[in-house]
């Protein structure tokens, strides 16, 4: 029992750290960001969520990963944030750290993920160009 209750107690503080890794970016602070045209979003959802519908000019991770230096901007700088499906949803790590490794220093979590950013009445983008 107490190893059980010690093991816990390492996955616990390792993803609390982990959480941290990626400061939160709130839905408001993300619409206004796109308004001004000063944010790169990375979608994990996957590819077929993505062409249902994600926030407007988001990159398909899932699509993208080969190419995804070639897709965020130049300045290292650059604010970047990932989002997965949800508050619950740790997905947006893969796309946060894919861009973390590749040298950036401003990347965020939208934590709201898509279903809060739709909770928020805020709208999507489907892909019109891609096939199913």
């Amino acid at each position: 029992m107490k190893k059980m209750i010690a093991a816990l107690a390492v996955v616990l503080v390792a993803s609390g750290v982990y959480a941290g890794e990626f400061p939160e970016i709130s839905v408001a602070e993300v619409k206004d960001a796109i308004a001004a045209k000063k944010i790169t979003l990375i979608d994990v959802n996957g590819s077929d969520s993505w062409k249902a519908g994600h926030i407007p000019g988001a990159i398909d991770f899932q699509a993208s990963k080969e190419k995804l230096a070639s897709l965020l901007p130049e300045d290292k700088g650059a604010l970047i944030a990932a989002y997965c499906g949800g508050p619950a949803c740790g997905a947006y790590t893969a796309g946060a750290s894919a861009a973390k490794a590749l040298g950036y220093t401003n990347v965020k979590h939208l934590k709201a993920g898509l279903s809060g950013w739709k909770k928020a009445g805020a709208g999507t983008e489907k892909c019109s160009s891609c096939g199913k």
